[in-house]
């Protein structure tokens, strides 16, 4: 079979189709989307299939999941902390949930399970906490005790000789992990059937105003007329937003990651420490990919840092001993923007016709599908729904935050 495979591979005179096609860059658009990253073509997909409304480019400077959608690590779950980020996640896992059928497209969603582990009084407390307000917003989350944890993962050490004890942990069932590169292509690809132009490696120069109204955009490839323009850009969303005059109250800081080498399966939770500020989870493919707390120092740099990799080596093995003798493959980071709240920026703004869809610090890929919808109803209504509105870039001088730090896991 493989033999054939490879002669059909050099033979074949028949092209696979296209996920997405290049179009010639319009003079002038209904709606311009800044990012090509899941939100982004979120928002482009809802507005074309649910409003009908296709005269909307979606620009990348570079390859579309480029960014903060191709450098996460893609877990998705809903067990935040306040009840308006509860409610907003539990959303964003149904769609996840029904996404491959919506996109007759695999985006290998694995509800696995989630743990974050709680090694103080404190964190128990917190955990408890967390766990009613979940059940209250109907999400699927429970304390759980060192023997429970032990059945869902065997390997874990849960004795008491760690520097960290593990005395209990919150539960997740519905949370697991996803290819965060099938989300960003299937909604590319369903996008562009419905006409929708992906633009990439169209870098946005400026915005025009005029009275207080956006009248267009300069890209690297010439001007765009349009009226309505959506900032979904993850990392430059600040630098974007001074094109129209508007300082977003965001700190940009790159977040660690890496992956081993690949491993017979024996991970099927997603394990997180707060603590240690760590989390682990393994892929489809056998991969170990694990993650660190953001760095200590505002950056926009891409790059893995050998004291981020020692960091998040020794804090694994505190958790899993046995994986001494495991290697690393690769490491990268990713930009984070983050709030001062830890909850993200959507909806409009004091520049008629410029939208937001911003700040999501370590929550974003989670996020992507309700977040994309909400903002094409926006969008589309011209009215902000009731979902997102606590998170409009009104709440800071309205002293209204909706604190979700205490959720961050590790993004602190």
């Amino acid at each position: 079979m493989s033999l054939k495979l490879i002669r059909q591979a050099f033979t074949s005179k028949q092209l696979l189709p296209k996920m997405w096609h290049s179009h010639a860059l319009q003079d002038s658009y209904d709606i311009v989307i800044i990012g090509g990253g899941a939100h982004g073509l979120a928002c482009a997909y809802y507005l074309a299939t649910e409003y009908q409304i296709n005269n909307v480019a979606v620009l990348e400077q570079n390859y579309i999941g480029s960014g903060g959608s191709g450098r996460n690590t893609a877990i998705i779950r809903s067990n935040y902390l306040t009840p308006e980020g509860v409610s907003f996640y539990h959303q964003s896992v149904k769609l996840y949930e029904q996404m491959s059928d919506e996109l007759d497209f695999n985006v290998m969603f694995s509800q696995r399970g989630h743990l974050t582990l709680a090694h103080t009084d404190g964190a128990v407390r917190t955990m408890r906490r967390r766990a009613e307000v979940n059940r209250i917003q109907g999400v699927d989350s429970q304390l759980i005790w060192p023997d429970d944890i032990s059945r869902l993962c065997p390997c874990l050490d849960i004795s008491q000789s760690p520097r960290y004890p593990i005395l209990a942990a919150l539960y997740h069932p519905p949370g697991g992990i996803i290819r965060h590169d099938a989300v960003v292509w299937g909604f590319a690809h369903h996008a562009d059937l419905h006409g929708i132009h992906i633009h990439q490696q169209t870098k946005v120069t400026d915005i025009n105003t005029q009275n207080g109204k956006v009248t267009g955009v300069q890209t690297n490839r010439g001007e765009i007329k349009t009226g309505i323009v959506l900032n979904a850009t993850a990392g430059w969303a600040s630098t974007v937003a001074a094109m129209v005059g508007i300082k977003l109250p965001l700190q940009t800081i790159p977040l660690q990651a890496c992956v081993t080498e690949p491993l017979k399966p024996f991970l099927d939770v997603v394990v997180v420490s707060g603590s240690l500020h760590v989390y682990i989870s393994q892929s489809n493919r056998g991969e170990l990919v694990m993650g660190a707390s953001v760095d200590p120092f505002p950056s926009y740099s891409m790059a893995g840092s050998l004291s981020s990799l020692e960091s998040i080596a020794g804090h694994v093995l505190e958790l899993f001993p046995s994986l001494n003798k495991v290697r690393v493959l690769r490491q990268w980071a990713g930009i984070c923007e983050m709030p001062p709240d830890y909850s993200p920026i959507m909806g409009t703004t004091p520049v008629d016709g410029f939208l937001l869809d911003v700040g999501w610090g370590t929550y974003g890929f989670k996020a992507a599908p309700i977040a994309g919808k909400m903002l094409a109803e926006s969008i589309a209504t011209g009215k902000v729904p009731e979902l997102i509105l606590p998170f409009r870039l009104s709440r800071f001088a309205e002293n209204e935050l909706v604190g979700e730090k205490g959720a961050a896991s590790v993004g602190h």
